[in-house]
């Protein structure tokens, strides 16, 4: 298991290259890459604020949640922080597994928990001047719900 919380740039694809090398016992890797994304054209940049400790502590929780849910043989968690333009990375998850079925909804369950519960602050800085911080969205709670039991 590696949890990351960084500032810096990452390479997803050297990332995913090293990730679970050399295993012969894996049946799937997924991965995901997320990107800051900017629907009207008018986000200058986004800037993610976290507390340094808790954060991978939370995150920890979760993975360590999904390795025992699924059985994963490892898992990667990389999530940035600080300021981000459109189109940089923003996170990674790869999780691996002796079957498909299981890294799938291992990914799925880690992108959910990042995207909603993760003690992330994110705010957005737009090219007129303007800002606001990023509040919770109805359909990342509701894909939330899915993994209760």
């Amino acid at each position: 298991m590696d949890v990351r919380v960084q500032a810096e740039a990452f390479d997803p694809g050297r990332e995913l290259s090293g990730f679970a090398q050399g295993r012969s016992d894996l049946g799937a890797v997924v991965s995901f890459t997320g990107v800051v994304r900017d629907d009207a054209g008018t986000l200058d940049r986004m800037e993610i604020e976290h507390y340094p400790g808790m954060t991978e502590k939370a995150i920890g929780k979760i993975v360590d949640e999904a390795i025992a849910r699924w059985t994963l043989a490892d898992c990667l968690v990389i999530h940035r922080h600080g300021p981000l333009r459109p189109g940089e990375q923003i996170m990674m998850v790869a999780t691996a597994s002796a079957h498909r079925v299981a890294a799938f909804e291992a990914a799925e369950f880690l992108m959910d928990y990042l995207k909603s519960r993760a003690p992330f602050w994110k705010q957005e800085f737009i090219k007129d001047g303007s800002s606001g911080w990023v509040d919770a969205k109805v359909d990342d709670e509701d894909a939330l719900k899915r993994w209760s039991d």
